[in-house]
């Protein structure tokens, strides 16, 4: 019974550790351990395949593609201490104020800015929660919707490169880092926009919960009474124009630099468009201060000061995987050397800052190694009792070819992240999906990405979502006292913020029903020809890696597995 049940049995070990709530990491390894102890004295497997373990491990940590991880960690976190977060958010705040809605699109547009600079979930939903929420509570908005576009715009640094998920789904997958980032760049900055759309749905259906900040709660004004906006507006065009006009370019200049035939792909002239329009308003922002002319308004001025920092930070990071001059590892050292020389011209690059910013990046990185190397000890005893041919076996039946499969994972991930984390989803689930991935003939890009999107639901959704008791943490939980307007502001309770996660929730899933329908969205930024969601069934080759490809350790699996059947007594 037990050599029958044995991969069922494994999962089962896995679970029951799981809810005596040992440590993720040690519980996949002792999982893996006791069961390959059982396996060989059940006479499943020889004691001679463990020798291969120890490689396994010391290949993880010879692995340069997790690299990227501190680097992009290091960089969010230098970004997240000297205080980009409250700048943006107070700027676009003032930016946007005046229209219906305005605060909520302001805190949406920032929290796509700290997805592409700081890539941290954590630290841009306590930000703008500490900034944005007694804010919008102050003037009127709808608790639901406060709390909701708080929560949601954080977890955008799930899905906006450079993510960390995205970099972990790479490895796992066995795809490289930059065709991850080219192929979810679309998928992200649309899914920004229907956040965006949702906004200005509720502001036009519900003006009354979704007010404009109101006349004296506009800080950057002109001696005249002005706004600013039009100069802004008139910066904005001149920018666009250039940026525009350098689009139209940036093939033929660019190729004959890198000596490139073809058109260059959209997301890296997006990139440089963005970036030389960027340089375009700072160049002449900077003019009109150092020769005091007054052709800039003052918001204006504070937009373009605040704003370009980020812009460039994200051309340096982007700009150099997507042409191919660095690798994700270099584009995450430069975009940390970027962090700290934008701290240091703060001057907010403090030793205690330096420190804190060091060892949580410390933290985080042996986090996720623990969680592999355990991950790897458990998949190890996994494949050595052929646990891929069963997990084979459970999709082999499914309706509906490959989209019966998509659909069937989606929602495995989709319960799974209400309980779980993203890292550990990523390093037991995902290795199991590859082999039958491979097997239908799925670009795992574009696998990669769809999953990468789901589980940015796993920070919004009830009872566990991260992003919810993030933002619990620091909304008030209790009636205060505005220290503005000394009106007395009710607490927001846990199931407000439950409720505002809800609209969100469903505009994530269908991104991802979007991306399944319309493959283009990833594919076609990797120069990869869209797959077809036919009916192709699943047939599971004899041995195959994360790449499709014959796994040469499976092979030797195999061998030592059949000559250890044929020596053991029946």
């Amino acid at each position: 019974m037990l050599a029958h049940n044995f991969v069922p049995m494994l999962f089962a070990g896995l679970l029951a550790f799981l809810l005596t709530g040992f440590p993720v990491a040690f519980a996949l390894a002792a999982t893996g351990l006791s069961f390959g102890l059982l396996g060989i004295e059940l006479g499943l497997f020889p004691p001679v395949l463990f020798q291969a373990l120890p490689l396994r491990v010391m290949g993880i940590m010879q692995n340069d593609t997790l690299l990227a991880i501190p680097f992009f960690t290091l960089m969010g976190g230098v970004l997240q201490k000297s205080g980009m977060a409250e700048d943006l958010l107070e700027t676009v705040g003032q930016v946007f104020g005046p229209l219906r809605g305005g605060l909520a699109l302001a805190v949406i547009f920032v929290g796509g800015l700290l997805a592409a600079t700081t890539g941290v979930v954590a630290a841009a939903v306590i930000s703008m929660g500490l900034i944005s929420l007694p804010i919008m509570l102050r003037y009127g908005y709808h608790r639901t919707i406060a709390t909701g576009v708080i929560t949601a715009s954080g977890t955008l640094a799930q899905a906006i490169p450079p993510s960390l998920v995205l970099i972990v789904m790479a490895d796992q997958l066995g795809r490289p880092v930059g065709d991850m980032y080219a192929g979810a760049m679309l998928p992200g900055l649309l899914l920004v926009g229907l956040y965006a759309l949702f906004i200005i749905a509720v502001a036009i259906v519900k003006p009354a919960w979704v007010p404009a900040l109101p006349v004296e709660a506009r800080i950057y004004r002109e001696a005249n009474g002005a706004s600013g906006h039009v100069s802004l507006l008139v910066l904005l065009m001149i920018a666009a124009t250039v940026g525009v006009a350098w689009s139209q370019v940036h093939s033929g200049l660019v190729g004959r630099w890198l000596d490139r035939s073809g058109a260059a792909p959209g997301d890296e002239i997006v990139i440089f468009s963005l970036a030389i329009a960027a340089l375009t308003a700072l160049g002449l922002a900077l003019l009109n201060r150092g020769l005091g002319l007054t052709f800039v308004s003052r918001l204006t001025e504070r937009v373009t000061f605040v704003l370009i920092p980020p812009l460039v930070l994200i051309f340096l990071v982007l700009g150099t995987i997507f042409l191919g001059i660095a690798t994700p590892t270099e584009g995450g050292a430069l975009g940390a050397l970027g962090a700290l020389c934008m701290a240091l011209a703060k001057r907010r690059l403090t030793k205690k800052l330096l420190i804190e910013t060091l060892d949580n990046t410390t933290r985080l990185t042996a986090f996720v190694m623990f969680i592999l190397i355990g991950s790897t000890v458990f998949s190890f005893t996994f494949n050595a009792a052929d646990g891929q041919a069963w997990i084979g076996h459970l999709f082999d039946k499914l309706p509906g070819g490959t989209l019966g499969f998509l659909l069937v994972v989606n929602i495995l991930v989709f319960v799974l992240g209400m309980f779980i984390d993203f890292f550990e989803i990523a390093f037991i689930v995902v290795p199991l999906l590859v082999p039958v991935a491979n097997a239908l003939g799925i670009d795992l890009v574009w696998f990669g990405v769809i999953l990468a999107m789901n589980l940015q639901t796993s920070f919004l959704t009830p009872p566990f979502g991260f992003a919810l008791f993030y933002l619990r943490s620091v909304a008030p939980a209790g009636d205060t006292t505005d220290r503005i307007t000394g009106a007395r502001i009710s607490a927001v309770t846990t199931a407000q913020i439950y409720q505002g996660s809800i609209a969100f929730i469903l505009l994530q899933l269908l991104m991802v029903i979007a991306i399944i329908r319309w493959p283009g969205l990833v594919l076609n930024q990797v120069d990869a020809a869209p797959a077809a969601l036919g009916e192709q069934r699943l047939q599971l080759p004899d041995a195959v890696d994360a790449n499709g490809e014959d796994d040469p350790m499976r092979d030797l699996l195999d061998v030592i597995r059949r000559e250890h059947a044929a020596t053991r007594p029946h």
